[in-house]
């Protein structure tokens, strides 16, 4: 896997884990 892959899957990784906890727990985004 190259760099740009690397860093796209951590980008993708992290903004579902965001939106997850965002749906899972949306008192914590207020």
């Amino acid at each position: 896997m190259s760099a740009e892959h690397v860093v796209a899957l951590v980008v993708a990784v992290a903004l579902a884990a965001y939106l997850l906890a965002s749906l899972l727990a949306p008192e914590r985004f207020e």
